[in-house]
């Protein structure tokens, strides 16, 4: 039950950002070749893309998590052998849980802080647009969850065909 929730959460997660991605590119490419062709371009087009991408960079943040793609220094991990890099894994993983929790709470006060404020294009509530950073770190901590196991105990990732750490890090 459990794998099967994860399965469905991680091929949520990749088609909502293949269909975000795949609007953002839309959008742009249609504002340029109108800007080109026509000297006009469309007005919201830049506002919306923008909104897209800082939605596609919150969905995003926790599969490139679970895939060992962010930033991470592990020089300590290898120097200290197998006992203590677990408990140093173990940390960072309670350290990272603690940190997305809080600033799931502490974003959900700033979407409620913005509620009344929209957009100058399309006077959509920022609300809206910052709703983004609650659902990314609560997504996080989810993400976290499923792949801390495995990450404390032998240091790994959750492997795919796709891609791995390697590749994740490269992009």
């Amino acid at each position: 039950m459990l794998n099967r929730f994860e399965r469905a959460l991680v091929a949520c997660n990749r088609w909502l950002l293949i269909i975000l991605l795949l609007a953002m590119a839309c959008i742009v490419f249609a504002n340029v070749v109108l800007r080109y062709t026509t000297g006009d371009s469309i007005v919201w087009a830049e506002e919306v893309a923008r909104h897209l991408m800082i939605w596609g960079t919150f969905l995003g943040a926790g599969l490139v998590l679970r895939f060992g793609g962010h930033v991470a220094i592990d020089n300590l991990h290898h120097t200290l052998g197998p006992t203590g890099a677990r408990w140093l894994r173990g940390l960072i993983v309670a350290g990272l849980g603690v940190f997305f929790l809080v600033m799931a709470w502490f974003s959900v006060q700033y979407v409620w802080a913005t509620r009344f404020q929209t957009t100058p294009a399309t006077d959509i509530a920022f609300a809206w647009i910052y709703s983004a950073m609650p659902v990314g770190f609560l997504l996080l901590f989810v993400h976290l969850l499923f792949m801390a196991r495995g990450y404390v105990i032998h240091g790994s990732y959750v492997e795919s065909d796709e891609m791995d750490a390697e590749s994740a890090a490269s992009l």
